[in-house]
């Protein structure tokens, strides 16, 4: 059966996972009593990315049209996964670009795009949600050309095919619609056929000696670990004695135990696949994402992928909190090492090097791809104290540098100066400022990474919310200066008990709470944001004194301001040098890494 295999590259909320849900459907994928079909977002079947609403993990479906097998790879669309994107477009031929018809391209469009262009894939541009009121479809056009004017590798490139989309409803269209077309019954035949039009086939080697690069793992309790990539040459068959290694030397031999190629969101098991396919093998235990599986007799390497490094790095360790264990299971700092050690077969931008005694400092792309891990963690039974990040920084020709990122702001444009008046403290430098018709402005800055430590809470209150921030890492640059401390100080729980009303009443003319009445506190764990530069330490537990007299009044019930919670990024944000942030599976609560006072302020002289 011919075959094509493309990727579904985009900027993080353009539609990319809509869309494959419509390509699933109308290619009859699923029968129509399946439970599928009335599901939205089908490939994103982990927990957080339902929740979130964002594809963290790439995964690979196919699709049978007009006798042509269409391998699809749904790829993330936020920069803190690019190293999801970098490692699976290795195994496609082409990719459908989509974007949105308001939003035009965004950062991690200029990412995807340039890398598809590095490796030769021929992109299909899908300018998608062109139903929106205030679609933008001749600008997005033209920002479009120049970004791929920009990012080119050869005059080939600059001619690209596209296709309008209404990805949620199902729609495409081979020319801009109208407005009777939007309301006339369609469906996604344009972007069917410009895949077998325009995307070209696999290299067929199929007589050569078996070669595939593993480009991704899976595992389940039935076969074991899955090895995941395109078979470059040749054949994988049942049996086939294999050599996994990498350039630098071939570490084992040993045999496929089952081959199996994807429909839908099935693995169907074959007897062989042949070169170009996309396919899973079993039996090799001890292979690693990056590896080569060549056959055995004439081994050869493939490069291995190459992936960008980390930015960001937080020192993660046992929970060491007067709560330790009475929310989780897997307290101890061996069942997290052994955990992360896990997590480094699969997730090729991560890495992990011993800190200081019991700490394990994780390496990634950005404050969103290290949370999600702490949060599967969580999920997982772990409790766990999680340091403020820090940026990475690298000696280059003897001076130390730092990694730059381009930052793009989209707000109201009421709050456009005091956002760059922000980010300005912070050390960026704005690139370019635009009026939208809708009365936003977009702002794009180059800003060090260090900068945006924070940054995203601070814009949402500076903006009542209207804000969104998108980053893409640019380069290493020398250090500049020092930034400024832009949080205030913070309050500290003094004493160990419930948090009662009262307490937290008086705790509330001094600032911010972050805590509910009721809520167990122990003293050096922070329960507020103080209204000043310095910490101030509060009693929260601290009941009313009982008296024989009562005034007039006295009995009312004291009236609090609801308390700001924070969510796992947020808190991740919020932290400073001393503090940490306790992760367990039901609570997350801030502290102060040095609990007593007395001990706190000996440590600070």
């Amino acid at each position: 059966m011919p075959i094509r295999n493309i990727a579904v590259i985009a900027h993080v909320d353009h539609g990319k996972t809509t869309l494959v849900d419509g390509l699933l459907k109308q290619s009859h994928t699923f029968r129509e009593n399946e439970a599928a079909m009335s599901q939205t977002l089908i490939m994103d079947s982990n927990d957080q990315e339902r929740e979130r609403g964002i594809t963290i993990l790439a995964k690979n479906t196919a699709v049978t049209y007009k006798g042509v097998k269409i391998n699809i790879v749904d790829t993330p669309g936020h920069a803190d996964f690019g190293g999801e994107v970098e490692r699976t477009l290795q195994m496609t031929d082409g990719a459908l670009l989509i974007i949105d018809a308001k939003e035009g391209p965004m950062p991690q469009t200029k990412f995807v795009l340039k890398k598809a262009l590095e490796l030769g894939l021929r992109p299909i541009v899908v300018i998608n949600k062109v139903d929106k009121s205030d679609a933008q479809i001749d600008k997005v056009l033209r920002d479009t050309a120049d970004l791929f004017l920009d990012l080119a590798t050869d005059a080939a490139q600059l001619e690209f095919p596209v296709y309008y989309a209404v990805g949620r409803d199902g729609k495409a269209w081979d020319s801009a619609p109208t407005t009777e077309q939007l309301s006339a019954d369609t469906d996604l035949t344009p972007i069917f056929d410009a895949i077998l039009k325009h995307i070209p086939s696999p290299v067929a080697a199929h007589n050569e000696p078996f070669q595939m690069l593993v480009t991704a793992l899976d595992w389940d309790n039935f076969q074991g670990k899955y090895a995941i990539g395109k078979i470059t040459r040749g054949t994988a068959k049942l049996g086939l004695a294999v050599a996994i290694g990498t350039p630098d030397g071939w570490r084992e031999t040993s045999k496929i135990d089952r081959v199996y190629s994807t429909h839908g969101l099935k693995r169907l098991q074959s007897e062989e696949a042949r070169s170009g396919d996309i396919v899973a093998i079993t039996g090799l235990r001890n292979c690693r994402i990056g590896d080569t599986i060549a056959d055995a007799i004439t081994p050869e390497a493939l490069p291995t992928l190459q992936i960008a490094e980390p930015t960001l790095k937080m020192a993660v360790s046992a929970n060491t909190s007067p709560f330790v264990g009475q929310e989780g299971t897997q307290l101890t700092s061996q069942k997290i090492y052994e955990r992360i050690i896990k997590e480094l077969e699969v997730n090729v931008s991560l890495k992990m090097t011993p800190g200081e005694t019991g700490e394990y400092i994780l390496w990634g792309r950005g404050e969103l791809h290290l949370s999600v891990l702490i949060e599967a963690l969580r999920r997982e039974g772990f409790e766990m104290q999680v340091s403020k990040p820090q940026v990475v920084t690298k000696m280059i020709d003897g001076v130390l540098q730092e990694p730059v990122e381009e930052l793009t702001v989209d707000v109201k444009s009421d709050y456009s100066s005091p956002i760059t008046g922000e980010i300005g403290k912070r050390k960026g430098l704005i690139l370019s400022q635009t009026e939208n018709d809708d009365g936003t402005t977009r702002l794009v800055f180059e800003i060090p990474t260090r900068g945006l430590l924070g940054l995203r809470n601070l814009l949402l209150t500076l903006s009542r919310g209207t804000a969104t921030m998108n980053s893409l890492f640019l380069r290493f640059e020398p250090v500049s200066g020092a930034i400024p401390k832009m949080r205030n100080g913070v309050l500290i729980a003094s004493e160990s008990g419930k948090a009662v009303s009262y307490g937290l009443n008086n705790a509330q003319q001094r600032g911010i709470t972050f805590i509910n009445p009721q809520t167990p506190v122990y003293e050096g764990m922070i329960v507020g944001l103080h209204a000043r530069e310095n910490d101030l330490e509060v009693n929260v537990t601290k009941e009313k004194k009982q008296t024989n007299v009562r005034a007039a009044g006295s009995d009312d019930a004291i009236t609090l301001t609801p308390p700001n919670i924070l969510s796992l990024e947020q808190s991740i944000d919020f932290l400073e040098d001393d503090e940490l942030l306790e992760a367990t599976p039901k609570s997350l609560r801030l502290r102060k890494r040095i609990l007593n006072s007395s001990l706190r302020a000996k440590a600070k002289k």
